[in-house]
């Protein structure tokens, strides 16, 4: 029995796995709370890994464990602590505080070169390293009482009883921290010395020690039960498709939905991402940049259902969808706080007050986000969808019609992030392996195309 616990940005979900099969799945929701800054409820959130653990009949079972978070993350932690939960020198950043940006224009002077890190500057904190400087700068007491600095991952494997370790997926995912291409630290986590507090760098699949015995006592583990070092989300649900069995095309993109929508470009020519916003490299298991585009696809689909007076858990029909399209019914970017393609836009509602079907509206715009990002990683090969957003089918249609010179497949279970983490048990490196996977036909609305096209010229009178 393997168990993977998946700490998203809005939801937390501790799996069991048995073979390739879910087996259980508990799942609550994740959010930042108040303090010096928001901060993350590490707490809250050990308890309920502890409580879950606890009641469930399978985890006596469990023969290893791997944990996959979401990135921009770290823990400043003192190993000298003889209470693990009590290690911690300061609390966990949130990474969307926007007051991080007091320190944006000396952080900027300091970080690397897009060149070198192939990270563009971003807002808040999803850079680590801005997180590292305003911290080190408004807390230097604190900072310095710090040994270590574990990514989010690994904090948690640690905090099961793992040794202290560091992996490439979490530490290269737009941290600024990482030069992808030297696969070495950049510039100014060796200039400011903050590359001595990473630990050393172990494969995501490695075994870095077992649950300890308070642990074990505390949640009913098994102290046989193995530690793996874990990964970042994205990367979890991209791992799956890096050596499958009759790949039809040599580049591919998967597509990992949820609060963010992560589009990822294997064979992609990293040289160009700088020429779009919010294009970056992410860096694969085994250490190869991949290049990325990104849009806050949950995030933006909730509020746009809700400032419509929508139901986000309600899908849209085929005759609501083109409802929208013939009325020209649609909004424009953006909604996700500076994030995505158009950061700078303020969103336009170009449609009824409460129109019909705020749903369809939402559905339209996260299809033409897609396609959007697409275009600019230009995107070429089959495309994977993966995550949230299976659960709308016609959003995936909808790709798949703007894509019509692109094949489009759609995983036949939403856990792509899970069953990517649980593969890393027993992981064999190049390892051939099949995936269940669906071909997504193309819907076959009316006017799409002049609809998208009009969105696109929407967004250039506006910038």
């Amino acid at each position: 029995m393997k168990a993977v616990l998946d700490i998203g940005k809005t939801h937390i979900k501790l799996l069991f796995v048995s073979g390739y099969e879910q087996v259980a799945s508990f799942s609550c929701k994740n959010a930042p709370i108040a303090g010096q800054y928001p901060q993350a409820d590490v707490d809250s959130i050990w308890d309920w890994i502890v409580e879950t653990l606890k009641s469930c009949t399978y985890t006596k079972e469990v023969e290893g464990f791997v944990v996959t978070t979401h990135g921009a993350t770290a823990a400043l932690i003192d190993d000298n602590s003889t209470d693990r939960s009590k290690a911690l020198t300061l609390p966990i950043l949130d990474y969307e505080y926007q007051g991080i940006d007091e320190c944006a224009q000396r952080y900027k002077l300091e970080r690397p070169d897009f060149s070198e890190s192939l990270s563009p500057l971003l807002p808040a904190g999803l850079n680590l390293g801005k997180q590292l400087y305003w911290l080190e700068e408004k807390y230097p007491q604190e900072f310095a009482k710090a040994n270590a600095i574990l990514l989010y991952p690994q904090y948690w494997a640690w905090r099961l009883g793992a040794e202290l370790s560091s992996e490439v997926t979490s530490l290269g995912c737009h941290t600024d921290l990482w030069q992808p291409a030297k696969r070495q630290f950049s510039t100014i986590a060796v200039n400011k010395e903050w590359s001595k507090l990473f630990p050393p760098l172990k494969n995501a699949w490695d075994c870095i020690g077992k649950v300890n015995a308070d642990v074990s006592r505390k949640t009913s583990l098994p102290i046989s039960c193995k530690l793996y070092c874990g990964i970042h989300d994205s990367n979890a649900s991209f791992l799956r498709y890096l050596n499958i069995e009759s790949q039809p095309t040599e580049q591919f993109t998967v597509m990992s939905t949820g609060t963010w929508t992560i589009l990822m470009q294997s064979g992609g020519d990293v040289s160009t991402l700088h020429d779009k916003v919010d294009t970056l490299a992410n860096v694969d298991i085994n250490s190869n940049p991949v290049s990325c585009a990104r849009f806050m696809g949950g995030r933006e689909y909730e509020r746009i259902c809700t400032t419509l007076g929508g139901n986000i858990k309600m899908n849209p029909t085929e005759s609501e969808v083109q409802e929208a399209i013939s009325n020209c019914w649609r909004v424009t970017p953006d909604f996700s706080e500076g994030n995505g393609p158009f950061p700078d836009l303020t969103p336009q509602l170009l449609c009824p007050e409460r129109p019909p079907s705020p749903q369809a509206i939402a559905t339209l715009y996260c299809a033409l986000m897609i396609n959007q990002r697409l275009n600019d990683l230009e995107a070429k090969g089959a495309i994977y969808i993966e995550g949230a957003f299976l659960k709308n089918p016609l959003l995936c249609r909808l790709v798949a019609q703007l894509r019509r010179q692109q094949p489009v497949f759609a995983s036949t279970d939403n856990t792509g992030t899970v069953l990517g983490a649980a593969a890393l048990i027993g992981y064999k490196k190049n390892q051939k392996h099949s995936l269940d996977l669906e071909k997504v036909e193309p819907s076959n609305f009316s006017g799409l195309d002049s609809y998208a096209d009009e969105w696109v010229e929407l967004i250039k009178i506006a910038q």
